[in-house]
């Protein structure tokens, strides 16, 4: 068993609250991805809209992983990471202009298109340039993934992507647009989904539009499934690196890949979510009407998943090998949503204390912010502190 491991003492010399990543952790996780692959012909864009640390990025890029972006700054730290521009896809249902210019100039692999006005830019900035922009289709494919209704993607009502009824009418256009050259199909249904079966009807859904497209003799080079792996946020240290035999599994069994067709992935949340922690210093430990509260020196600026989300994090006392006790573990924004957990058993706590959220490595630096005009934490590899 993969364990995350804590060099408290060192921590104990850093100002808090920090973001810590195991490189074992990530590398392992790394290792096993592309394991799983190479049995395939698959090919795996790193979500960098995950974690953005320049040195995750280095460690991804190192590891032969391509980037998904989603904003003209990622595609920046991508290329600055090192990342090859024919690994890199530009998905989002707004670009600018300049970030499609961006694109463009660094003639990156493929555009993932969500509308035809969208289309019509990307053709017009393209022509431009005496260019000719690859694209696959974001093709909303209506199916539920059974998860938080901030992060599913992929029913009618989402904002994102082509649905399925107006196919006619983008591929009846797309010979007009003479810059644009129609490489794929694009689909993702959501983030953190532990249901398979969501998974599998993505495949059935893809395999009808496949059929679509043949009808029309269109054939497609590449399908790009998206992302969307959820992580066992409970039990991290049990189970520190996903499932991706089952989940590459699902798409081998249930997708009609053609044997000329390339199938790629847009994962984030399953490689960097475990290797990271937010840790934190409590400040007090305060008694209320009816609970303790733990108050700790993070708080949603930090890390604010819970507090949009409702999200839950593993939280580990450091320090502490007390008997547990319950608590309220808050933070110290000026916000009553500033709650990382409620009734929670911890190891019995004190001022002083450190204290780690777990699996914190996805969504938790990127999203800081400096609300109440807070610091944004800064954050150290298992690489740095053990060279302190």
């Amino acid at each position: 068993m993969i364990k995350a491991k804590y060099p408290v003492e060192k921590f104990l010399q850093l100002q808090t609250p920090f973001y810590y990543y195991d490189m074992d952790i990530l590398r392992q996780t790394l290792q096993e991805v592309n394991r799983q692959v190479q049995k395939r012909n698959y090919v795996v864009h790193y979500a960098v809209k995950a974690n953005a640390n320049p040195v995750l990025l280095r460690e991804i890029k190192n590891a032969g992983f391509g980037a998904d972006c989603v904003s003209g700054g990622e595609i920046n730290a991508a290329i600055k990471a090192g990342f090859p521009k024919e690994k890199i896809v530009f998905a989002g249902v707004g670009k600018a202009d300049w970030e499609i210019n961006l694109a463009l100039d660094q003639d990156i692999f493929c555009f993932n298109v969500e509308s035809i006005p969208e289309m019509e830019v990307i053709n017009q900035l393209a022509a431009a340039k005496n260019k000719t922009a690859s694209i696959a289709l974001r093709i909303n494919p209506n199916v539920n993934a059974h998860t938080h209704q901030y992060i599913t993607t992929g029913l009618n009502e989402n904002k994102f992507g082509i649905n399925l009824s107006d196919l006619d009418t983008v591929l009846d256009l797309l010979p007009q647009l003479k810059n644009l050259k129609l490489i794929g199909i694009h689909a993702h249904i959501g983030s953190q989904i532990t249901d398979m079966t969501s998974f599998q009807s993505l495949c059935v859904r893809i395999n009808e539009i496949q059929q679509y497209f043949f009808q029309r003799h269109i054939m497609l080079e590449h399908i790009n499934v998206g992302g969307g792996l959820g992580i066992n946020y409970e039990h991290p240290n049990h189970f520190p690196i996903p499932d991706f035999e089952n989940y590459f599994n699902v798409f081998s069994e249930h997708l009609n890949l053609q044997p000329h067709q390339t199938l790629h992935f847009e994962l984030g949340r399953a490689i960097v979510a475990h290797c990271g922690s937010l840790i934190s210093k409590v400040l007090y430990v305060k008694q209320g009407a009816t609970k303790k509260f733990v108050i700790l020196d993070a708080g949603f600026t930090d890390l604010i998943r819970p507090a949009l989300y409702q999200a839950y994090h593993r939280i580990e006392n450091l320090t502490s090998d007390l008997p547990e006790e319950e608590y309220d573990v808050v933070g110290p924004i000026c916000e009553s949503s500033d709650t990382f957990a409620k009734n929670y058993s911890l190891n019995g706590t004190r001022r002083g204390d450190l204290v780690a959220l777990r699996s914190a490595g996805a969504y938790g630096e990127i999203m800081a912010s400096q609300y109440n005009l807070r610091s944004l934490p800064k954050a150290y590899t298992s690489d740095e502190i053990s060279a302190l």
